[in-house]
């Protein structure tokens, strides 16, 4: 595949989590932002929706993983580190889903922590505002959420925070997708 391409795959990468995400709630009424998590979706026992919500974070991680390697690389090789540590974290939180208990919560939580990383590295490496604006959205997220200043469940800074640094690798995914010939 040419870089354009693979740029492409960036971009869209994180738009099969959020179809993923959509489709499994669209499927299960008895899932809401006040009450639960996006991993609840990907309860293997729990979930009848588990394959369609594991398969979509599963393909994003791999997908993310693919872009990383093969053109952020070229333009952020730090920010690339981050993202391959990200995204294969992603992936391990598909595979060891909550029925693995207390596994799905370290993995869930070194996820958030290593994105969070990922948009300091690329705020230093790339001086992008956009990526420490992603961090501190992210982090604002989960502190408004652990202070009860909002009251929803953990999925809505789960979302939040994904949704901050998955937008500032969208962003640069069309940069380079427009700087490619």
């Amino acid at each position: 595949m040419d870089d354009k391409t693979l740029a492409l795959v960036g971009f869209f990468a994180p738009c099969i989590v959020y179809l993923s995400i959509g489709v499994s709630i669209l499927f299960s009424p008895w899932c809401s932002w006040q009450r639960n998590a996006l991993s609840d979706l990907g309860h293997s026992v729990k979930s009848p929706v588990a394959p369609i919500f594991n398969l979509g974070v599963l393909l994003t991680g791999f997908l993310t993983i693919v872009y990383a390697v093969t053109v952020l690389k070229k333009h952020a090789p730090y920010t690339c580190i981050c993202l391959v540590v990200s995204a294969s974290i992603l992936q391990l939180v598909a595979t060891f889903d909550e029925v693995y208990g207390s596994l799905h919560g370290v993995v869930a939580i070194l996820f958030f922590l290593s994105l969070w990383g990922t948009a300091v590295v690329n705020a230093i490496e790339k001086r992008s505002r956009l990526a420490l604006l992603a961090f501190l959205g992210g982090l604002s997220a989960w502190l408004l959420y652990g202070m009860e200043v909002y009251s929803a469940g953990i999925a809505v800074p789960e979302i939040v925070s994904f949704a901050a640094v998955a937008s500032v690798l969208q962003v640069s995914a069309i940069k380079i997708y427009l700087r490619t010939q």
